[in-house]
């Protein structure tokens, strides 16, 4: 009884998080399924605040609290947002739109297929012999996600807000009205 307790589990007797975390992510796969197969886009933003939010909560128990944070606070909070109010803006349709849809859907699974097969075979060779140390300070903790970014990842995080900053420029000199237009 005694020896019973003192094993670690295994693969077939799993923690409440661990089910927690496969529940979620089964959620949140079909939230990602639905958002890209619904033909209403309205509802599509909204499948997709609830796949967004489901990554969330991954993060949240992986205890990336940080991360998680950033998820709701960028993804959910402002990216939808704009999403939604550009949908209104531009007076798109809210209902079903014949337009929305170019008859390829065959050649979109087989690409989607083929580009998740790759992304699966690349993260499981990259990944197939690295472990998290559980007794060192949490991975998601805003100190190792700060170390990492800053000390890591510093040229590539201002490389891509260079090129944000390039590509605003180029939507308002694109958007700009020449002297004799009318809008």
């Amino acid at each position: 009884m005694i020896l019973a307790a003192q094993t670690s589990h295994g693969f077939l007797s799993p923690t409440g998080v661990e089910i927690a975390f496969l529940l979620v992510g089964l959620v949140t796969l079909g939230a990602a399924l639905v958002t890209v197969t619904t033909r209403q886009l309205v509802h599509a933003a909204l499948w997709l605040v609830v796949a967004l939010g489901g990554l969330a909560v991954e993060y949240l128990l992986l205890t990336a609290e940080f991360i998680a944070w950033v998820q709701v606070l960028i993804y959910v909070g402002s990216v939808v947002v704009l999403l939604l109010f550009g949908l209104m803006l531009t007076k798109a349709p809210i209902g079903r739109s014949p337009d929305a849809d170019s008859g390829n859907r065959p050649v979109a699974v087989a690409v989607a297929l083929a580009a998740a097969a790759a992304l699966v075979w690349v993260v499981l060779d990259a990944f197939r012999t690295t472990w998290i140390d559980l007794d060192g300070p949490a991975q998601g903790s805003t100190q190792v996600s700060g170390e990492i970014l800053f000390r890591h990842w510093v040229l590539p995080f201002e490389a891509l807000s260079v090129l944000l900053l390039a590509a605003l420029v180029g939507a308002i000199v694109l958007s700009r009205k020449k002297n004799g237009e009318e809008g």
